[in-house]
């Protein structure tokens, strides 16, 4: 049996056709971050997923069309998954959010969905068609449906009257801060460990803080005439 064909070469061109595309965007996405979207040349990519340059182009048109399927498999899903479970909703946000918050937490927590948004942040300044997609896919499906969440849970009484759309800011923007903190300004959490520790976001933690503060900030006032429930009978 010749070389080529003994079992450990034969998985590289026999594996599934169904997985290509998951291994061509997992070879983009090293490639991204180790050289920056500019540099990453199609040839590359191609070379890292060890397919032919053919391969590539037959599942992705461009190396633009790679980088919205990145950002779609990567938050795109969880986007969609809550928009649908606010959408619609009566109540106080916080519920909703409670909610919420473990499925961001472990989509986050994974340090390949994570390389994503931390490199739409990086490359978007100098490429505006990546803003303008990453806008289009995630920012502006988000943004609408938290706004009618916070401004129906205000009508309602639940949370005291302020701007929602500030509030929407003031809820995404910990979050931006604490990557850029990190993968710009490399101000990490924990940044008195020693060396040899590998460096952690600690999401989890973030999100419990910001969710704590949050909710506090937006109990509605004593004074508040919203807050003055009517008995219920029973």
């Amino acid at each position: 049996m010749s070389e080529d064909t003994t079992p450990e070469a034969a998985p590289k061109f026999r594996r599934r056709k169904e997985a290509r595309p998951d291994e061509i965007l997992d070879a983009a996405l090293d490639l991204f971050v180790e050289k920056g979207f500019d540099r990453t040349r199609v040839e590359d990519i191609a070379t890292r997923a060890g397919v032919s340059k053919g391969a590539v182009y037959l599942y992705f048109s461009s190396k633009d069309a790679v980088i919205e399927a990145l950002v779609d498999r990567a938050v795109g899903v969880v986007v969609g998954e809550v928009v649908d479970q606010i959408g619609g909703f009566k109540g106080d946000p916080r519920d909703i959010l409670c909610q919420i918050a473990p499925l961001f937490m472990a989509r986050m927590s994974d340090p390949r969905v994570l390389a994503v948004p931390k490199l739409v942040i990086r490359e978007a300044p100098t490429h505006p068609k990546l803003a303008t997609m990453y806008r289009e896919r995630v920012i502006g499906r988000a943004l609408p449906a938290l706004v009618a969440l916070f401004r129906q849970g205000m009508e309602g009484g639940y949370i005291r009257e302020v701007d929602p759309d500030m509030v929407v800011r003031c809820v995404l923007g910990p979050f931006l801060m604490h990557v850029l903190l990190a993968d710009v300004f490399d101000i990490w959490p924990d940044s008195e460990a020693p060396n040899d520790q590998p460096k952690d976001l600690r999401i989890a933690d973030l999100i419990d803080t910001h969710l704590t503060l949050l909710f506090a900030g937006l109990e509605p006032l004593p004074t508040d005439p919203h807050t003055e429930k009517e008995p219920q009978n029973g």
